[in-house]
């Protein structure tokens, strides 16, 4: 499994950066032909060490932070601008997922952090939910997880939505009068 897992890994990395031409690819291309090295190897060996600094790194939290977010804030201003509502509905997705990450990550994040690898399994797991591709991590998670545990407390989700809405306008109002 792992194994099949890791050549599939490989050949879609050689693929990637041997069909796509862009400035990153110009770039490896150089640098292949400057060391000898074959830029499939290159590659490999920065993700490992991006790994290497996710495990041990200072500022990893903040690094992790950062992928999670700027990428998926700019694709997502691209979205809202965009005519295409498929990519709305991705990016939408993201987002929910990525919040009830952060919710739940705000009750356990003292008990991962302890671990080695959280910072490292967390940049894993955000970029595996904004992938480009059809069936990315946040589709995954909305559909398995979040989606039927929505539909099945529907109801009492919308009444409790509802009395909060309810209660802030009161209190708006309230503080308005107040004045």
């Amino acid at each position: 499994m792992a194994s099949a897992c890791l050549q599939q890994f490989d050949a879609t990395l050689e693929k990637l950066l041997s069909e796509k031409k862009n400035k990153i690819t110009d770039l490896l291309e150089l640098v292949e032909k400057k060391t000898t090295v074959k830029r499939v190897y290159i590659v490999k060996g920065l993700i490992g060490l991006f790994a290497v600094y996710m495990i041990l790194g200072h500022f990893a939290a903040l690094v992790c932070n950062t992928v999670g977010f700027v990428y998926p804030a700019y694709a997502s201003i691209h979205a809202i601008e965009s005519h295409n509502k498929d990519d709305d509905k991705k990016w939408l997705t993201y987002w929910v997922v990525f919040a009830m990450f952060s919710v739940i990550e705000f009750f356990s994040d003292i008990i991962f952090s302890w671990f080695p690898l959280y910072w490292l399994s967390k940049i894993v797991f955000l970029v595996w939910c904004f992938m480009p591709t059809a069936n990315n991590g946040s589709i995954v998670v909305y559909n398995r997880f979040i989606r039927p545990v929505f539909l099945s407390n529907r109801q009492f989700v919308d009444s409790a939505v509802n009395q909060l809405s309810e209660g802030a306008s009161n209190l708006v109002n309230k503080v308005r009068k107040d004045e």
